[in-house]
């Protein structure tokens, strides 16, 4: 590729330098997935009546870096293995378009993992240390993802891993340090948001179906096709929709959470942005609706459990 056809894709991308490059790396449209969990393990605790703001923020600390982490790891080892050029979109570009050294950011990615260890050791302290175990096999999972001899992302199961690690597995970890209890009303809580946080994995193998493919991977978007794929995620979003108004009218929701379905709307833009889209960035607004989607679901979830708390 020629300089002008990377100054190009750049354009397109709107792909700025300076800090703009770091904040790209880390992929802040992923963070969602970080986020919401903790936000709402803690409001389900909140509900009620047990909170510890400091060990939340922790909490929100350490699955922030260790999500920044995957994606870095993600970043890299995607590069090693030839999938990424100055042409690929939905990556921080910062090997292929801004000359960022690889083993740069691989050291960074290792220095959130280190700073996120150093926070857990505190959670664990004021909590439990079995939340150590949990914690430790999240990050290898993190790593594993992209990197190892058979990453998680070349295989049919990467929704699957990121949807409960980052969806029930983050939400009960977040909720038992707030409460040192697991109960079924939080499992089921935490299962929309597993498939939403599912979701914003598949509809990036969606988008990158055809460069997966090329590279080996075998997705569930590479074995399906996109046309089917399409129609899988619109059917995962109506599950989700369906399950949390099942959930309210049994009573383990506030009727409060009636709210998330306003998040309906980002949801049905998502699959209007993926109908008869073939190239990768055309695709690229149906992706971060994707994430907009889970990150209001998760907030007013969150929101809907907090008012119930203060009522």
């Amino acid at each position: 590729m020629t300089t002008n056809d990377t100054a190009d894709i750049k354009e397109l991308l709107n792909e700025r330098e300076g800090f703009h490059k770091w904040w790209r790396l880390m992929r802040p449209h992923t963070l969602t997935a970080s986020f919401v969990p903790v936000f709402v393990g803690t409001m389900i605790a909140f509900n009620e009546g047990t909170i510890d703001w400091l060990l939340f923020l922790a909490m929100m600390i350490a699955s922030l870096l260790i999500q920044a982490a995957t994606n870095m790891f993600n970043e890299y080892y995607d590069f090693v293995r030839g999938l990424d050029n100055d042409q690929s979109v939905g990556i921080g570009g910062s090997i292929v378009r801004d000359g960022m050294h690889p083993e740069r950011i691989r050291n960074i990615a290792l220095i959130f993992y280190a700073i996120s260890i150093g926070i857990g050791v505190y959670i664990c302290i004021v909590s439990s240390w079995w939340i150590a175990i949990i914690g430790l096999f999240c990050m290898a999972i993190g790593y594993l993802y992209t990197g190892g001899p058979i990453p998680i992302s070349y295989t049919p199961f990467g929704e699957l891993f990121s949807g409960v690690l980052m969806g029930s597995v983050i939400i009960g970890i977040t909720y038992y340090i707030q409460t040192s209890a697991v109960t079924m009303e939080m499992i089921w809580i935490s299962i929309p948001v597993t498939i939403f946080i599912g979701c914003i994995n598949f509809a990036n193998n969606i988008r990158d179906r055809d460069g997966d493919k090329r590279g080996g991977r075998k997705t569930i978007a590479v074995l399906l096709g996109r046309p089917k794929s399409i129609k899988l995620l619109a059917v995962l979003f109506i599950a989700a929709f369906a399950i949390t108004i099942i959930l309210i009218l049994i009573g383990i929701l506030p009727v409060w959470s009636f709210l998330t379905l306003l998040s309906a709307l980002p949801a049905i833009g998502v699959i209007k942005g993926f109908k008869g889209k073939t190239q990768a960035i055309d695709m690229m607004l149906a992706m971060k609706n994707t994430g907009k989607t889970n990150t209001i679901y998760g907030l007013l979830l969150g929101v809907s459990l907090l008012i119930s708390g203060f009522l």
